[in-house]
C-alpha cells in the first residue's frame, strides 16, 4: 500500500509542475527529428544487397568454421545482471524526489525495496553469476 501511495505522490507531483509545456514540447521536436531521420536512412541509404551480405558472419570468419567453437554466453545470467544493477537506478530518482514529503514511509518503502535487491544479488552469486570464466 505504501508503495502505491509512493507512486502516486510521484505521478501528481509531475502533473503539477509548471513546465509540462516544455516537456510536450521537448518529445514532439525529438520525435520528429527522429522519425524524419529514419525517414531519410530509407530513402537516402544504400538498396544494394547481395548473397555476400545476406551470410551470417561471426568474429571476422563464416559461421562456426572448423577449429572455432561458439562460446557459451549465458545471456540470461546477462540479462538478470543488468535488471538487477541497472534498472533500479530508475526507481531510486523518483524516491529521492518525494523524500521529504514522505518522511518516515518513502524511507521503509526504499528498504524493502532494497531488501529484494540484495535477495537478487544473493542469488545470483550463489549462481556463480560473478565467476565469469565457468
Amino acid at each position: 500500500m505504501h508503495l502505491l501511495i509512493l507512486f502516486y505522490k510521484i505521478y501528481a507531483f509531475i502533473l503539477n509542475t509548471k513546465h509540462m509545456v516544455e516537456l510536450f514540447l521537448v518529445i514532439v521536436v525529438f520525435g520528429i527529428l527522429g522519425a524524419v531521420l529514419v525517414l531519410l536512412n530509407k530513402f537516402l541509404g544504400p538498396i544494394k544487397s547481395n548473397p555476400t551480405k545476406e551470410t551470417q558472419f561471426e568474429c571476422g570468419s563464416p559461421y562456426l568454421q572448423e577449429g572455432i567453437n561458439p562460446f557459451p554466453v549465458k545471456y540470461y545470467l546477462v540479462a538478470f545482471l543488468f535488471l538487477l544493477f541497472d534498472i533500479e537506478v530508475v526507481f531510486f530518482f523518483p524516491w529521492a524526489l518525494i523524500f521529504k514529503e514522505m518522511g518516515l514511509t518513502a524511507l521503509i518503502v526504499m528498504f524493502a525495496y532494497i531488501f529484494i535487491l540484495l535477495i537478487g544479488f544473493i542469488y545470483a552469486w550463489k549462481k556463480g553469476a560473478f565467476q565469469w570464466e565457468r
